[in-house]
């Protein structure tokens, strides 16, 4: 398809063109004047161009002056609506192809344009030279010598775009640079080359600090002392690669921007550069290759560099490539090498049951020994597993983490994951991921902590229960010794009486904690009153800690209200948490306990609060009180809220410490024959 450039100020006439041009043959852009045209002409993306002359006199002559000075091969028409005028002949005499009259005629138009289109190559021009392209050899024919070279120019690309797809493959960056730089000298003879890049193959916004992002250093060169460029970078903050960051275009040592610059002068100076072009990846540049002209003494033409620039550009896109090839390579080692040292076995399996990875853990632990091949197949796994791998790959769903014991080696244990790795939106997997965390020390460690634990727990009640018991006996011990000599002593008597009794209540209690702690879940079963329990265990409280001024108030109580389990054990848990109660202020113990009943159905519960004037539960004692032997106080073995908790709970309820001023405890038990365990 052709391009046809119309410049017009009215958009009516452009228009008007296309509408009489076929538009599976033209392509019609338009432009209001030369100066939008130019970037069209110049670069030969324009097949023909369409003049409207109509408003604009012996301005037209201008006109065409500037386009043939930017492209002089291109056909340029013209339409006017006036008779021939004095311009006319100008514009013939200046490169108008034609001058055409309005309105647009479609089949004089159209035969015009493929008669021009139809015409042989201008003389001049190399017969390689492809369509579209005549503008950047028109652009040298300025100089004299440049016809000499218009063959060799063209041949050159040719050669130079059928290999430059050879770069982009390369994965080996220095080789690829030198190869390139001795390719270019083969070609066109340069003298000297070098090419400077930002830690090669990287673009600056990936390097590792803020001034190496700017440093440019030698990454290959022909013609030139290797002492020389290994002292020798240059920056994108001054000299040539400043300019050549800023502007992104070729620059040649001779230019004016060049010469105002004394730092990129001396950078020319010291590399006996005469051009300078970027090397760029398309959205960024990375480099910069310097050149000297040929070997003969000749520059090198603007048709040559416009080349190297386009190759070099593929140079970058190779380079980077490279680089994230290296990234992927790292990474992938990286990920091995993790792999290979962890201690948890892993094997990757492939969807035709082929071992990709196995890392040391998995060929210590599943690995055959004396294999020849030395690594490890499917069929080295154990069959449980391998079934389970198979599993995966087939139904690509990852199985929950499970525990596997093998059966030739007793006591190991693993707990093994099976993951599933899809790749897009594949509907199956294409590997599995097999990971055996060998358990059997950390449960061998566990086991021992276990152990050291219950020794810590019987040392502690060891500990408690000889001071519970020595209390109880001690009395007893010191009447016993004075009991010949002052048996008929009445107050003697009393003494021991009362002695007996406190010693005798002591190792009850002891008794009864330890025996409810020893039982699991034997427990009779029986209806019977919430009130005559709350009563009988206060009473049985008030026996461990005798008070003149106790006070009991019950509220909210229904008489009708029973609950099922183990009689006697509930008391002894309610005694034990009113017990607490009297403890925590015995000159003056006030008790209130409220009952309310919640839910309904066979949800329906009993909810007891138990509220005295004591000192109450701060955060940490709340949380601290039902742990065993934990007690604030220099006597008792700590056991009562243990006690009174374990019972509750065998019987589906629960005991809270609620941190309060106050001491309060919350009892829920669940009402109904089917509460109890």
């Amino acid at each position: 398809m052709k391009t046809i450039l119309v410049l017009s100020a009215h958009p009516d006439f452009p228009q008007a063109v296309r509408n009489g041009l076929n538009p599976d043959h033209y392509r019609v852009v338009h432009r209001l004047n030369v100066d939008e045209a130019e970037p069209l002409v110049v670069h030969g993306l324009a097949s023909a161009v369409i003049l409207d002359a109509e408003d604009l006199g012996v301005e037209n002559v201008l006109n065409i002056e500037r386009l043939r000075r930017h492209n002089k091969k291109i056909p340029l028409l013209a339409y006017t609506e006036l008779a021939p005028a004095a311009w006319e002949e100008e514009a013939f005499l200046h490169g108008v192809t034609q001058i055409l009259n309005k309105p647009v005629r479609p089949r004089l138009l159209n035969s015009l344009l493929e008669s021009l289109f139809a015409a042989p190559v201008a003389p001049g021009f190399p017969a390689g030279v492809p369509a579209g392209n005549t503008a950047v050899f028109a652009r040298t024919t300025a100089d004299p010598q440049a016809g000499s070279r218009f063959a060799n120019a063209a041949q050159t690309l040719d050669v130079l775009r059928n290999f430059s797809p050879i770069l982009t493959h390369s994965l080996d960056a220095d080789a690829m640079l030198k190869q390139f730089l001795q390719f270019l000298r083969d070609l066109l003879s340069v003298n000297r080359a070098a090419i400077f890049l930002n830690r090669p193959g990287l673009p600056p916004t990936e390097a590792k600090s803020p001034e190496d992002s700017r440093r440019l250093r030698s990454a290959a060169a022909i013609g030139l002392s290797s002492g020389l460029l290994e002292h020798l970078e240059l920056s994108l903050d001054s000299g040539i690669g400043a300019k050549i960051c800023k502007s992104g275009r070729i620059l040649r040592r001779d230019s004016d921007e060049a010469r105002a610059d004394g730092e990129a002068q001396k950078e020319f100076e010291l590399l006996g550069a005469q051009v300078a072009v970027p090397i760029s990846s398309r959205d960024t540049i990375i480099g910069v290759a310097t050149f000297d002209g040929r070997v003969t003494g000749e520059p090198l033409v603007n048709v040559e560099l416009e080349l190297i620039f386009h190759l070099l550009e593929q140079v970058g896109l190779a380079l980077r490539n490279i680089s994230l090839h290296d990234q992927l390579a790292g990474n992938h080692e990286m990920m091995t090498d993790v792999l290979r040292e962890l201690s948890s076995a892993c094997v990757v399996v492939s969807r035709d049951l082929r071992v990709l990875h196995a890392n040391k853990a998995a060929q210590r632990h599943f690995g055959r020994k004396n294999e020849r091949s030395g690594k490890m197949e499917f069929s080295d796994l154990p069959r449980a597993l391998g079934t389970k791998i198979y599993q995966v790959l087939k139904t690509g769903a990852a199985l929950e983490p499970f525990r596997y014991e093998p059966e030739n080696s007793p006591g190991t244990v693993y707990k093994i994951s099976i993951l599933a790795f899809q790749q897009g939106n594949a509907s199956v997997p294409v590997s599995a991921l097999l990971t055996a965390e060998d358990l059997t020390e950390s449960e061998h460690l566990g086991r021992l902590e276990v152990e050291a634990s219950n020794l810590r727990l019987i040392q502690s009640m060891s500990y408690r229960l000889v001071n519970e018991i020595g209390n109880a006996i001690v009395p007893l011990s010191t009447h016993h010794q004075l009991l010949h000599e002052r048996f008929k002593d009445a107050e003697f008597r009393k003494s021991l009486d009362e002695a007996l009794g406190e010693s005798v209540k002591r190792i009850t209690r002891l008794n009864n904690q330890m025996r409810f702690l020893a039982r699991e879940g034997q427990f009779e079963q029986a209806s019977f009153p919430v009130s005559k329990l709350v009563e009988e265990a206060y009473q049985e409280a008030t026996r461990h800690q005798v008070t003149g001024s106790a006070q009991l108030k019950i509220e909210k109580l229904d008489p009708q209200l029973t609950v099922t389990g183990d009689r006697a054990a509930l008391k002894h848990a309610l005694a034990e948490i009113m017990l607490n109660s009297l403890q925590s202020n015995p000159g003056n113990s006030k008790i209130n306990v409220s009952l309310a009943t919640i839910g309904s159905g066979s949800g329906r519960s009993l909810l007891l609060e138990f509220h005295d004037n004591g000192g109450g539960f701060s955060a940490e004692t709340a949380q601290r009180v039902p742990a065993p032997f934990y007690t604030t106080r220099n006597v008792g073995l700590g056991l009562g809220l243990t006690v009174s908790q374990r019972i509750i709970e065998t019987h589906r309820g629960k005991l809270e410490i609620i941190p309060s001023p106050s001491g309060l405890v919350r009892v829920s038990l669940p009402l109904g024959p089917a509460a109890a365990a």
